[in-house]
């Protein structure tokens, strides 16, 4: 049998709301820079190169941020950087790299990881990454958990066999998935032991993913597969076509929690964090003994604790306030409760209501 070759797909069409002034339709959370060398995508690239090369990097985005993620990532050959025609969530997105992967490479294997993590432990990553493809290439459909820190109720998780140990760098059985759950359940879960967050992060044959997607959604897999080459002249024609009619599902809806016998390796502490939130970047700062933190920004800090500040270009003084989220662009300013940063999303959904597109 032919030694199968690893790819990767990075999930990039997410519009990042919640970092909303920053994050914009054409300048999206993945693209932009928060932490160390380069903005969130560019990280996710260079932390899988010594699995996966970046001519192996398949992107999948949407039309207003393709041109800059083919700017930020020159490495990965831009026929494989595509933009969604319309917003399908990941199960028509995984479809499609799989569909395209397997006409050329009947032994493709293919990770699927999001654009827009952050993840201090690179190595450590890794070594839980290679048994991952290593399971996939074997035929099974492989699920990375994160170790919880705490019983959160934003993420969804996956119930493994007892007795796995987490960071063990091998593929073990997994029981089931389940939804972002109530408080009481997640401290239920997080007791336990045996569950894992559910970060997004899938392996599976390119064989595999199509065999599951005809099984489980066959409307959404035979539109893919009517697809040609992503070389050929029509290719984008026809995808403009044919994605629009794929069904608006997720691939833990579609396939993963209908699957039998996935499998799944359980991370230990890579220090993984999904980013989500203006408090999540916060959590990451270093902070004064007052908790304050400030980024890219000269801030003064008198009688204040809690805050985060990210105003570049200009000093920011804070006088006697406490948990504020601060940040300042050139045409907007967001002040809000720093335990309300989860809430950012829905001031964009006013903006959008009130039509005020120019700052979206």
């Amino acid at each position: 049998m032919a030694k199968a070759t690893n790819y990767g797909l990075i999930l990039a069409g997410g519009r990042g709301t919640r970092f909303w002034p920053r994050s914009r339709k054409a300048r999206a959370k993945q693209v932009l820079e928060f932490f160390g060398e380069g903005t969130l995508i560019q990280q996710t690239v260079s932390r899988l190169a010594p699995v996966i090369p970046p001519e192996n990097i398949w992107v999948v985005t949407n039309d207003l941020l393709r041109e800059e993620i083919v700017r930020q990532l020159p490495k990965v050959p831009k026929r494989q950087i595509l933009a969604e025609p319309c917003a399908r969530n990941t199960a028509p997105a995984i479809g499609l790299i799989a569909h395209l992967l397997h006409q050329d490479d009947p032994n493709a294997v293919l990770g699927v990881f999001p654009a827009d993590h952050y993840i201090t432990k690179p190595a450590r990553f890794l070594r839980l990454v290679r048994p991952a493809l290593k399971a996939a290439s074997q035929g099974s459909l492989v699920v990375l958990g994160i170790q919880p820190r705490w019983a959160e109720t934003g993420y969804g998780y996956i119930e493994f066999e007892p007795g796995f140990t987490p960071g063990e760098p091998k593929a073990v059985a997994t029981r089931s998935f389940r939804e972002k759950p109530k408080a009481e359940v997640a401290e239920e879960f997080v007791k336990a032991g045996n569950f894992c967050w559910n970060a997004g992060m899938f392996f599976g044959k390119a064989a595999t993913f199509c065999d599951a997607m005809r099984a489980h959604v066959p409307k959404t897999a035979a539109l893919l597969a009517g697809l040609p080459s992503v070389r050929s002249r029509n290719f984008g024609a026809k995808l403009a076509e044919v994605f629009p009619l794929c069904e608006n599902i997720s691939i833990d809806y579609a396939v993963m929690e209908k699957y039998a016998g996935v499998m799944g390796v359980a991370s230990d502490d890579i220090g993984w964090n999904d980013v989500g939130s203006w408090n999540a970047v916060y959590e990451l700062m270093q902070r004064d003994a007052a908790g304050n933190a400030a980024r890219a920004t000269q801030a003064v800090f008198q009688a204040s604790e809690g805050n985060f500040v990210d105003a570049g270009g200009k000093l920011v003084a804070l006088l006697g306030v406490k948990d504020l989220v601060i940040v300042d662009s050139p045409d907007a300013l967001l002040i809000a409760d720093r335990n309300q940063a989860q809430s950012v999303g829905d001031l964009v959904k006013l903006l959008e209501k009130q039509k005020l597109d120019h700052l979206l």
